[in-house]
């Protein structure tokens, strides 16, 4: 199992300290090698966040408890009209193809920032004066309501499950406190590589931007055969030949996040009476392929918040930092049947507005911000940047033609 490049946050804090360039030019160099090498994963780790162990702890196993309210419950908090992208959603998205409908797990959605973006945006817009053309009351609230999907408010379980609001917000706003500091590292490497980079755009978007998904995910027990797991010798060797893509999607689709950083902690693994146990298959779990397609089973330090880097970012910065596919990989057999467990976790989608441009920068081009050699490596069932993105391009058409291609 691969470890992922990590910073602690204290290094992470420090990195502003204007006098401690050792420090600096430490860190820009562990961005590159998560984010922006030919062999980068595509994902770091920060450990030592304070608070994060106690609310993971508490919001994950919250994950199995909405999972298993009563049918009307749920159907209190399922959002047809938003096409499942607020509330609760299980069985509706198909990620590999669009003949195959993901059941394998279930999904809680919510912005952490606020219930009510549209009122959030217009209240934030008359404070700063930001109003124009595109961003009138009139108008946002039309695109409000022609993209549930991207705008719809919050829905919560308050009857049924009080308590996950709540935490569900507090560890949502900690992943984007964190991930502001993270892009702005990543803003000091980029622009180290190609000084036509719009100095803090990363940090600038995530900053300002209310526009953010949490994402509680219970990915259900399976039952598999023995016969289902797969080789996991390739550790050992040339591991972009020896397992097939589908070998390891039995829980997760192969899929890249298309917003601009995704937050991700580390999964927890229940029992059927809802106690915490060690997962019992050391080869089920996230993984993830490199551009040059090597793939690895990525081990999450359980102190530790994770950060990939989505499509968007990947336009921003001409390449420079790439998305990379990942999936995850169900418990499979042991001795004949599975051990029955289920899988707990929780990521935070941080994206631009829907208004907010996504150019590639000056100077850079298509064919350097989706490398072709990269592209080949692609799992099948992952569309190419190239074939959903076009110039001028704002966030929300990039989105719509995101969820068009597997919808």
């Amino acid at each position: 199992m691969t470890k992922v490049v990590n910073i602690s946050y204290e290094d992470l804090l420090s990195s502003d300290d204007a006098g401690n360039e050792e420090l600096a030019l430490n860190l820009r160099r562990k961005i590159g090698q998560a984010f922006g090498n030919s062999d980068s994963f595509g994902i770091l780790t920060i450990s030592g966040v304070p608070k994060f162990t106690k609310i993971r702890s508490t919001l994950l196993p919250l994950a199995r408890e909405i999972a298993l309210l009563p049918s009307d419950a749920l159907n209190d908090i399922t959002i047809e009209s938003s096409n499942y992208q607020v509330g609760w959603s299980h069985g509706k998205e198909r990620v590999e193809g669009k003949d195959n409908f993901d059941d394998a797990k279930g999904s809680f959605y919510a912005n952490p920032l606020t219930d009510n973006l549209v009122q959030e945006i217009l209240e934030r817009d008359k404070v700063t004066n930001d109003y124009d053309d595109r961003s009138t009351e009139e108008n946002l609230k039309k695109i409000a309501k022609e993209n549930p999907a991207f705008f719809a408010p919050n829905v919560w379980p308050s009857d049924t499950l009080p308590e996950l609001e709540v935490n569900f917000k507090e560890m949502g706003k900690l992943i984007c406190s964190v991930g502001k500091k993270v892009a702005k590292l990543c803003d000091s490497y980029v622009l180290e590589q190609y000084s036509g980079y719009t100095p803090g755009k990363l940090e600038a978007i995530i900053t300002k931007s209310k526009c953010c998904k949490g994402r509680l995910l219970h990915y259900f027990a399976q039952e598999q055969d023995e016969h289902s797991a797969p080789n996991t010798e390739y550790e050992n060797g040339p591991s972009k030949y020896e397992l097939n893509d589908s070998d390891i999607s039995s829980w997760c689709g192969w899929h890249n996040d298309h917003g601009s950083l995704t937050g991700l902690i580390p999964a927890m693994y229940l029992d059927l009476h809802g106690n915490e146990v060690e997962c019992p298959d050391e080869s089920a779990g996230l993984y993830i392929k490199s551009r040059n397609g090597d793939l690895k089973h990525v081990q999450l330090p359980i102190n530790s918040i994770a950060f990939q880097i989505g499509e968007t970012a990947q336009i921003h910065t001409g390449g420079i930092l790439q998305a990379t596919p990942h999936a995850v990989r169900g418990c499979s057999g042991i001795g004949g049947k599975s051990s029955v467990v289920s899988r707990e976790s929780f990521a935070v989608f941080m994206e631009p507005e829907y208004h907010d441009a996504i150019n590639i920068p000056s100077g850079k081009t298509l064919d350097e911000t989706q490398k072709r050699e990269a592209e080949i490596h692609l799992p099948k069932t992952v569309l190419s940047l190239r074939s959903r993105w076009k110039p001028e391009m704002n966030f929300g058409e990039f989105s719509n033609a995101t969820f068009a291609a597997f919808y």
